[in-house]
């Protein structure tokens, strides 16, 4: 039962209640149909990336749909949240890949993003027996990784909200998720 596509979204939303604010950002990410099970960070083998747009219409209100899914919240007014998965893909299409999630506060969407596309690349890049300095900048490592013949692509989608100046919940997240 390995899924065969999957797609990238991202979602924000504010309300004063911490569960609709949930609600607004799987809306705004067009999400907020089906019942979302969480999973853990592997990307099946042959599974191919397709365009929100084309994924949210295979998918049908109500269906259980598997996703990794990082999600953040903060009543704090003007507070940074972030969200963030990270993709790492094989050159062997038959080969499983990495999803990461990350979730922070105060970082922007580049540092978050980056860090989860690290994240998953690094966990592949260690499957598959690639050398590397961990202590070297990610900039460095993603070289390597590349170079090494065995990752083909490595991304990441993040979304990033600073808290309601009122108080308000803000919610952001960004999901990998799976069509049957």
């Amino acid at each position: 039962m390995a899924p065969k596509r999957a797609f990238l979204t991202k979602g924000f939303g504010v309300h004063k209640h911490r569960l609709a604010s949930f609600e607004l950002a799987l809306r705004d990410a067009q999400i907020e149909k089906f019942n979302l099970v969480s999973v853990s960070s592997i990307l099946p083998p042959n599974c191919k990336i397709i365009p929100k747009d084309e994924g949210v219409k295979q998918l049908g209100a109500g269906e259980i749909v598997h996703c990794v899914l990082a999600r953040n919240d903060t009543n704090e007014p003007h507070r940074l949240v972030a969200a963030a998965v990270g993709t790492a893909v094989p050159v062997n299409e038959e080969n499983y890949g990495y999803i990461s999630e990350h979730h922070s506060y105060g970082e922007d969407e580049e540092t978050a993003g980056e860090y989860a596309e690290d994240l998953a690349a690094t966990m592949l890049a260690t499957t598959l027996g690639i050398e590397f300095d961990i202590d070297s900048a990610w900039q460095d490592r993603e070289n390597v990784y590349k170079t090494s013949g065995h990752i083909i692509d490595t991304t990441h989608y993040c979304q990033t909200a600073h808290g309601d100046p009122d108080g308000k919940w803000t919610t952001v997240v960004a999901a990998m998720v799976f069509i049957e």
